[in-house]
């Protein structure tokens, strides 16, 4: 499959994102690992996660379109939830010559800010990175705060540091709902400090999975009452000083916190729309329409009638 994206729209990516020149096409990079992490910084601290049209729209839909997904993150200047950026992403990676597929993810829930339970099944997706050397890394830019700031090696164990005193890893296992333990998956963890355990958050196999697949994952994602997308609004954008990841800002339903690299504090409590609206502007750059605006009215996230 080829890139759904032209030359020129690939540069028009690459100055949004303020990518230094010397990794654009014109200076012909290699397909190194520097490259694919700088790429990934970039991309993350530019274009946030954010399921805002499940929330502020008038019809409620995620359209995977490729060109719908460029015209939302670069004309609108917003982001988008897990399978948004990672199918643009997947889009961006083909155009520059990287061998990519896609790759579906079953996640666990939170209870408390930490994975829980069994894996709820296929509601998130990973490209998979084959380098010219053979060397194999999962990218994730759309699972939000905890998500890796970096490629991830296919290695088993391999430990990166993530942000402030958070590191991550992959693990070739099984998961225990598994009926047949001798097929392992890889399994995205994180630990918030050397001493504390580590914890399993989503798990992927290194199988490809198709635009037809992505169809049915993102309409159960973004319709079901089941689904936390649905009932929970949350935007995430990582901070970058230079090329590098330095902290991360986000909201959760009504409020806005921020991880400066060390510990979250709590930033700004939300008690109307009106200071919501104006919020995701202030400390996240998304400007929502009236007619978006007006899309919460009666829905579960509209502050002052669903949970918060």
């Amino acid at each position: 499959m080829t890139s759904a994206y032209s030359p020129d729209q690939i540069s028009q990516y690459l100055n949004f994102i303020d990518l230094p020149q010397q990794w654009h096409p014109s200076a012909k990079p290699s397909l190194t690992l520097d490259y694919l992490t700088i790429l990934h910084i970039h991309q993350i601290s530019t274009i946030p996660y954010e399921n805002l049209s499940l929330h502020y729209a008038k019809d409620k839909k995620v359209d995977l379109n490729p060109q719908v997904l460029f015209h939302k993150f670069l004309s609108r200047k917003r982001g988008g939830y897990c399978m948004e950026t990672s199918i643009f992403y997947y889009h961006i990676l083909r155009a520059l010559g990287f061998q990519v597929y896609t790759a579906g993810v079953r996640i666990r829930l939170r209870n408390e800010g930490r994975p829980y339970g069994k894996y709820i099944g296929w509601v998130h997706v990973v490209n998979i990175v084959t380098l010219p050397d053979g060397t194999k890394y999962m990218i994730d830019v759309g699972f939000g705060g905890d998500g890796a700031t970096k490629p991830l090696p296919l290695i088993h164990g391999h430990v990166e540091h993530n942000l402030g005193t958070q590191d991550v890893r992959l693990v070739l296992q099984p998961i225990p709902d598994q009926v047949d333990q001798s097929k392992p998956l890889w399994i995205y963890q994180y630990r918030n400090s050397p001493e504390d355990d580590w914890n399993s958050y989503y798990a992927f196999p290194e199988v490809e999975f198709l635009e037809v697949e992505f169809g049915i994952l993102n309409y159960w994602t973004s319709t079901s009452p089941d689904s936390f997308q649905t009932t929970s609004m949350l935007v995430v954008k990582f901070q970058r000083d230079g090329d590098q990841i330095v902290g991360k800002r986000m909201l959760f339903n009504h409020l806005v916190k921020e991880n400066p690299g060390g510990k979250t504090r709590l930033v700004q409590e939300l008690k109307t729309e009106e200071e919501r609206v104006e919020a995701l502007k202030v400390w996240f750059g998304l400007a929502l329409t009236g007619e978006e605006q007006r899309g919460i009215r009666g829905h579960i996230t509209e502050l002052g009638r669903g949970k918060q």
